[in-house]
């Protein structure tokens, strides 16, 4: 079933009632806040921990993908359900990229696609496209755009949940560096995009204007906002060779500290088989890596062992290292048993930073869970054995923090 994206005319009456709901809920955020100080502070680093207000912030997260583009109320029932998982933090990158609305620059992806958010059907919005009479990257700040940032932002700052943001995707699944690429005519998927000047041009003018918009929602500039846990560059921004990638990875990252200073900032590579050696980057605050054992050629107890191999790697770097995505297809039999020992094995190791499951989905518009019959790593709310380990683990890392803080 398509999503009717048409927005209801507005009456004063319901004007008038959207304005007081909205102002009470700003009233009840400042009061949370007053009782709160983690609701207004950053999200530090101290050696290879996350820190709020001087205590140890474990990253209990989720990743999806299609939050910047569906429906809001598809957004706030992922949020929703990350809430009732007990996550702190959820991992989204901005997309989709086109190429020019009149067509003349063509689209490297099924933009026009139908079916469910979760199937890529975007129903109109894109976040940057090719302008043709400007002859370069225009940005669409319009409620098909930047304001479903906006509201993702606004509505994971409600329910006290982080944000760790990609400013580009490197797939083209929706776009992303591959899109922005083929505005110029390269078919080098690998180098183009990181090495041409006018591609980096188009990626810091893109970094610049996202850091710096001011979130009608909140009146935060995004830059000022703590809902935003960190920045990443790219997602599995695969740049060849090795040397490029770290190249740009080190220009990009001490750009974005120029403009925003309060919030960390990683790379969001897959990092596995570079063994994180984007660490030594001195304006790169975090490792992160993606583990997926069935792409690796990993058993489940060799992916355990990997877990403590990259912990160790973050305390030798000083740095904290976040799994950030990983995924066990639910049809194996022991899938519940996998996540539940790669989870105690994150838990337990003082060096290991956290994790982010890939990914969390909800119930689309249509009324069903998104179906997944590749991967098979989606997680749901659907009280199955695989949704109670992760609950459970979030469960525990909350009462660490919580014994933590009583015993500093």
């Amino acid at each position: 079933m398509n999503v009717d994206w048409k927005q209801p005319k507005n009456s004063p009456r319901a004007s008038g009632l959207r304005m007081l709901v909205f102002a009470l809920l700003c009233v009840s955020a400042a009061a949370y806040a007053a009782d709160n100080p983690s609701a207004t502070s950053f999200v530090r680093i101290s050696g290879t921990n996350f820190m709020v207000d001087d205590r140890q912030f474990f990253v209990v997260g989720v990743n999806n993908h299609y939050l910047t583009y569906s429906s809001r109320n598809e957004v706030t029932r992922v949020l929703d359900d990350a809430v009732a998982m007990g996550a702190n933090v959820v991992r989204i990158f901005l997309q989709p990229v086109i190429g020019s609305l009149d067509g003349s620059m063509a689209t490297v992806w099924n933009w026009k696609s139908a079916g469910d958010a979760s199937d890529l059907a975007v129903k109109g919005s894109y976040l940057l496209y090719w302008d043709p009479r400007a002859g370069g990257m225009a940005i669409n700040d319009g409620p098909n755009g930047m304001q479903k940032v906006d509201f993702v932002v606004a509505e994971a700052s409600r329910r006290r949940l982080r944000l760790v943001i990609g400013f580009l995707d490197f797939w083209s699944y929706t776009g992303g560096a591959q899109q922005m690429r083929a505005w110029y005519g390269s078919q080098d998927k690998s180098g183009f995009f990181f090495r041409d000047p006018r591609t980096k041009r188009d990626y810091r003018s893109w970094v610049s204007h996202v850091v710096q918009r001011v979130n009608p929602l909140t009146g935060l500039a995004y830059r000022d906002d703590p809902t935003i846990m960190a920045w990443e560059l790219m997602n599995e921004g695969n740049a060849e060779p090795e040397t490029l990638r770290l190249a740009w990875t080190a220009e990009m990252s001490a750009y974005v500290k120029s403009l925003d200073p309060n919030h960390l900032v990683s790379s969001g590579h897959a990092n596995v088989e570079a063994k994180l050696s984007d660490l030594t980057i001195p304006t790169l605050d975090f490792g992160t890596w993606h583990g997926y054992p069935l792409f690796y050629k990993l058993t489940v107890s060799q992916f355990n062992d990997k877990i403590t191999e990259f912990c160790q790697l973050a305390a030798r770097a000083k740095k904290p290292v976040l799994l950030e995505e990983f995924g066990y297809a639910r049809s194996n039999p022991d899938s519940a048993q996998a996540y539940a020992m790669w989870l105690d094995t994150l838990a337990r190791d003082p060096n290991c930073a956290g994790w982010m499951v890939w990914r969390l989905v909800s119930r689309q518009d249509s009324g069903r869970y998104p179906i997944d019959e590749y991967d098979q790593f989606d997680i749901r709310n659907d009280g199955s054995a695989i949704w109670n380990v992760f609950k459970a683990a979030a469960s525990r890392a909350a009462q660490v923090r919580k014994t933590a803080a009583r015993n500093p």
